[in-house]
């Protein structure tokens, strides 16, 4: 699943192509915007929002659309085919100039909406770890407000914070020595946790690669991340893996069971 940093990134690239260009390729592939055409207009800027990418154009529109589990916005050369990265049947969205072409596979929940509306999809959501709006002190209030709260759940919850997925929830608790199934109300400094989440995120948003350990290597670059059962990098201990939260958005949690002991109350 794409997390904060990804689509920070995605939106980036996105804003280096599109932005003060005037779109020659419109292609909408899905029935609610199949009759929509942007061609014509400049795309006047490019913004992630937490797991949101917001395309405003000139004329007070905005074009928005969510990668949740599977989406993904990729970049070719104008004039050429889209970038066979999935069958053509996932295409959803081609925007294009007269540079680039930025073509969406699998992107979710497209809308074009008037620019003074985007809080009607953006707004519920929290403190946004990679925006201008970060604010350590409303995150930590967002999360003081449900303390009954499994920190691990708690952190997944966007309308509390923005950005974090289950990689980072994964890895930021296995860093700050928090067992998953804390009490939101019993960690102990969650200020530190907040800002050790915009640093992680912050160091991982240039570049494709998600690093938690300042390694590269293959089984090296998480601490716990989809390594269940295999030694702690720190302790040795097995990694554990359970699933976390109700079904359907149970994930798959991983820790240290020594590195992030049981909180006892």
């Amino acid at each position: 699943m794409p997390e904060g940093d990804t689509v920070w990134l995605t939106a980036h690239r996105l804003d280096q192509a599109l932005t003060g260009r005037q779109l020659t390729v419109c292609d909408f592939r899905i029935p609610a915007l199949a009759t929509s055409d942007l061609t014509g207009r400049t795309v006047a800027d490019v913004l992630a929002r937490g797991k949101h990418i917001l395309i405003r154009i000139d004329d007070d529109l905005t074009f928005h659309s969510h990668l949740k589990m599977d989406g993904s916005w990729y970049l070719s050369k104008a004039g050429g085919p889209a970038p066979r990265r999935h069958p053509d049947h996932m295409i959803r969205a081609l925007l294009g100039n007269a540079e680039w072409l930025a073509t969406g596979y699998r992107v979710h929940d497209l809308k074009i909406v008037r620019r003074t509306d985007e809080h009607q999809l953006v707004g519920h959501l929290g403190p946004d770890l990679l925006g201008p709006d970060w604010d350590v002190a409303r995150a930590v209030a967002n999360l003081e407000a449900d303390p009954d709260a499994a920190i691990g759940e708690a952190l997944l919850d966007q309308r509390k914070l923005a950005g974090i997925g289950n990689l980072y929830k994964c890895e930021l608790l296995f860093i700050e020595r928090v067992h998953p199934w804390t009490r939101t109300g019993d960690v102990a400094d969650l200020a530190r946790l907040a800002i050790s989440a915009q640093r992680l995120l912050r160091l991982n948003r240039d570049h494709p690669e998600q690093s938690t350990t300042g390694q590269l290597g293959r089984g090296r670059d998480h601490w716990v991340y989809e390594r269940g059962g295999q030694p702690c990098l720190r302790c040795r201990t097995p990694i554990q893996r359970a699933d976390q939260g109700r079904p359907p958005k149970a994930r798959s949690t991983y820790w240290c069971p020594t590195c992030q002991p049981v909180v006892s109350t």
